[in-house]
């Protein structure tokens, strides 16, 4: 077991939908902020890169392959900065699309997580868990709607990761979003305790065409304690050294 402390930092962050260079902008800036402080993984929203969506339209118009321009601007962009970032985005593939998140370092793709159990039309279910490392630390991602499956955390935890990485997107219609207030934080204190995880999940915030998003953007220790957390209706970031 591990001794190594591990700061990880977790954004709360208005969404930005089809404005690639905002989005880079800001995570440029976040990423400045963390290497400042000395963070060392930080976690952003569900489909930050180029917006969430459900509609299946919308996903295919967003969605980008990893070998593609867009997405080595978006490496190159981001080299400058040696703070492990987990990046999600919808991920064009041969066999279809699919809710990925990738994993960058200095300008590096690590490797993507695809959800395994996606809730959007259209989209491909992943099969691949993989666990990643960072100062001793090994992490893995399981992306929202995943939450609701605890056989997607306890894999993770079988391959040896001691931190789960959520990104989520919980802009939702105003009662569905009430009806997740308290449900998302629960569900995430429960992968936690079931697995002896830290937990870190990072979501948008705000709200978009008629929807809502609270915002539950926290880190969870392993016994299930909420740690840090960012409030309610405002950006801002939950950091903290793990270990």
């Amino acid at each position: 077991m591990t001794t190594n402390k591990l700061r990880i930092a977790a954004f709360q962050r208005y969404p930005v939908f089809d404005d690639l260079q905002a989005t880079l902008a800001q995570l440029r800036t976040d990423l400045q902020w963390c290497q400042e402080q000395g963070v060392e993984l930080a976690l952003f929203p569900e489909c930050y890169l180029l917006g969430y969506s459900s509609d299946a339209q919308t996903i295919a118009r967003r969605a980008i392959a990893i070998d593609s321009p867009v997405f080595k601007q978006a490496l190159q962009q981001l080299s400058a900065f040696n703070t492990d970032l987990i990046l999600g985005f919808f991920e064009q593939r041969v066999a279809g699309i699919y809710n990925s998140a990738a994993v960058l370092r200095q300008g590096q793709l690590m490797g993507v997580y695809a959800k395994r159990h996606p809730n959007e039309r259209g989209i491909m279910a992943g099969s691949a868990s993989p666990v990643f490392a960072r100062s001793g630390w090994s992490y893995g991602i399981n992306i929202c709607n995943d939450a609701n499956y605890p056989a997607c955390a306890a894999e993770l935890r079988q391959q040896g990761a001691r931190l789960l990485c959520y990104p989520l997107n919980n802009m939702l219609a105003p009662a569905t979003a009430e009806k997740w207030r308290s449900k998302s934080i629960d569900n995430l204190r429960q992968r936690a305790m079931e697995t002896g995880c830290w937990l870190v999940s990072a979501d948008v915030v705000g709200e978009h065409e008629g929807k809502i998003s609270h915002g539950c953007t926290c880190i969870v220790a392993p016994d299930g304690r909420v740690v840090a957390r960012v409030a309610e209706g405002q950006e801002g970031v939950a950091v903290f050294d793990i270990g």
